[in-house]
């Protein structure tokens, strides 16, 4: 349950609920007048440069950032701002750390079974699966095999947290918040889901390939995803063979991909299918079974000719329309989600002209008069990693805390990074807001303000009624045939007949192995690191030299918001802090203020414009 003091604020969030609707759908936060740079790619001026600007480009080409990040950007002219947002230098992160492996992926569990009946099956057929020998004699014998698939099963599901964990930690620490902004978009545009995938390694493979390739030529980018595990695996290239070629990849890569939906036939999906039969992985080796492709002629967009998949990429590429779909999908990533028919060509000019160079791309739109107009500045929702990860930054914090969980907090929020809800992403914009999901993004600013003393890590415990009550059954004494009974069946009553004899199978028995698979995992995969937030809001005031209430507000609006609230905001905001420390007076209050000023500063998180940047 929440505390007393997120009760009291229900009145106040639904009066934020009230007038979200108002802020999202009028724009109320749009510039006065009529904003002639909409649409316009003519660079930005010398002379409009300014710390407001600044503030805006490294809230879109990062996360944000504090006041001495903004003003360092600021200083620069807006060539040389943007210039050193998207041509980083790697060397600048030497201080970020490679993943940090758990070391829990065992010989012989390469090539994974799709499934536990194919995993015993196979265990069956040759006394042996994920290099766990089959029992010569006795009860259970297939037993530790079940054990073993549930392990990696549950191993690779933590070890997957402990990836997204260190990916925002990157996001917060990083000295290049481009390269990580760029690898969310990549995340978004070719996702790939862990339920699917099942191998932690293969989803940090891809992330690594986003973080290198990221900001290069898309097409060498799209090429690399192409034969990068994680997608294989994905969209089933295994049974993408000659004869019999898998429409998946082939459907995606034009529909989601390249060039989005109504820019192909049928017949030029299975004619790309044909091209990419035999590709392939083993391990995390991307390899092409030259036995199962179809090396025939094949005809594809207009094309005829013996092609594999590299060339049907390549034909791709010549198509007008691929440069302006990824063209306007960074574009609606990176500055608003409506752009004209003509401002999405002329961007597909760009990236065309540039040879599918993404810095070119993004250097024409960071430094554009319209990424500056009123159409675009403080429009955009954020998603619930940029929130997560721009309060972190803007706290001045130096990574994300472990309290409340980033990867729970964000998936309360509609975003989990490593399980988007489809292969085509996560659908952003206004899905983010709904009423429920906006009390949700105060309550997570209050559990980062004022952490949860009754936080149970989410990597160290099992959220299944069915796995905690065979743990309880088998702590209590009782066997394993007993404790795995279905949590329905009552005491004095008869399981059906069926379930007695799946729970009492001579081979192996599923809900143990799922249980011991639970414990296996969490006893070799490392504990995510946990700690609150080290604030000190009271430090921060002083240091700024504050000396009223008011001027307290005005700084957090001015430090934390792209988009300031309205007066009556404002004034609320003013009213309650100097309500609550008795006085309008900050020094007078500064040995009891604390409290305070986290209780405010979690009202300003709850306003709508708050989610805007």
């Amino acid at each position: 349950m929440r505390g007393p003091r997120t009760r009291a604020l229900q009145g106040l969030s639904a009066a934020v609920l009230l007038l979200v609707s108002t802020v999202f759908t009028q724009q109320a936060f749009a510039q006065d007048g009529i904003d002639s740079w909409q649409d316009d790619l003519a660079p930005i001026a010398n002379i409009d440069w300014n710390y407001d600007r600044a503030a805006h480009l490294l809230e879109r080409a990062g996360f944000g950032g504090t006041p001495d990040d903004i003003e360092r950007l600021a200083a620069m002219s807006p060539r040389e701002a943007v210039r050193s947002l998207v041509y980083f230098d790697p060397a600048a992160n030497s201080h970020l750390r490679p993943f940090d492996h758990s070391g829990i992926h065992d010989p012989g569990l390469e090539p994974f079974p799709p499934s536990r009946p194919a995993t015993t099956d196979l265990a069956r057929e040759t006394g042996e699966a994920l290099g766990v020998k089959v029992k010569p004699t006795g009860n259970r014998r297939l037993q530790p095999v079940v054990n073993k698939f549930f392990y990696w099963l549950r191993a690779s599901v933590l070890e997957t947290n402990r990836v997204a964990y260190w990916w925002a930690n990157r996001m917060v620490a990083s000295n290049n918040p481009l390269q990580e902004k760029m690898a969310l978009f990549w995340h978004g545009h070719y996702a790939v889901n862990e339920s699917k995938v099942r191998d932690y390694r293969k989803l940090l493979m891809e992330l690594e390939l986003f973080h290198e390739m990221g900001t290069g030529n898309f097409r060498d980018l799209m090429v690399a995803v192409a034969q990068d595990p994680a997608m294989l695996s994905f969209l089933d290239a295994g049974v993408n063979v000659k004869g019999a070629p898998n429409e998946n990849f082939a459907r995606e890569i034009m529909e989601l991909f390249t060039m989005g939906v109504g820019n192909y036939s049928e017949t030029d999906i299975r004619e790309a299918a044909r091209a990419f039969t035999g590709w392939n992985y083993v391990d995390l080796e991307f390899v092409i079974n030259e036995e199962q492709h179809d090396d025939g002629v094949k005809k594809f967009l207009g094309r005829s000719g013996d092609f594999d998949g590299i060339e049907v990429i390549d034909i791709i590429m010549e198509q007008p329309v691929t440069a302006e779909y990824i063209a306007g999908k960074m574009y609606r990533f990176f500055a608003r989600d409506e752009l004209s028919a003509e401002l999405q060509a002329d961007l597909g000019n760009v990236f065309r002209d540039n040879d599918y160079e993404v810095t070119a791309l993004l250097e024409t739109i960071f430094l554009s008069k319209d990424f500056y107009s009123a159409a675009t500045v403080g429009t955009h929702i954020k998603s619930p990693v940029e929130l997560a990860v721009s309060t972190y930054i803007k706290l001045g914090l130096d990574d994300a805390p472990g309290v409340p969980d980033f990867n729970s907090a964000t998936g309360a929020l509609g975003q989990t990074l490593f399980r988007p809800p489809t292969v085509a992403g996560w659908a952003g914009g206004r899905s983010w807001i709904t009423p429920g999901l906006l009390l949700e993004r105060g309550n997570f600013a209050r559990d980062v303000l004022f952490p949860d003393i009754n936080f149970i890590p989410s990597d160290r415990r099992n959220g299944s009624r069915e796995i905690q009550s065979v743990a309880q059954r088998i702590r209590e004494g009782m066997d394993i045939t007993s404790a795995t009974q279905p949590s329905s069946i009552g005491e004095g009553q008869v399981m059906a007949e069926s379930n007695m004899l799946a729970d009492r199978d001579e081979d192996f028995n599923t809900r143990y192995g799922s249980f011991r698979g639970w414990q296996m995992a969490i006893e070799r995969v490392k504990p995510i690191s946990r700690h609150t937030a080290r604030l000190n809001l009271s430090k921060m005031v002083l240091d700024q030299q504050l000396t009223s209430t008011s001027e307290v507000v005005d700084y957090f609006i001015a430090r934390f918001m792209r988009v300031a609230p309205g007066a009556d905001a404002r004034n609320m905001l003013i009213d309650f802090l100097s309500n609550e420390i008795g006085t309008t007076n900050i020094v007078e209050a500064e040995s009891y203020m604390e409290d305070s000023l986290r209780m405010t500063l979690h009202l300003l998180f709850s306003q709508p414009e708050y989610q805007l940047s």
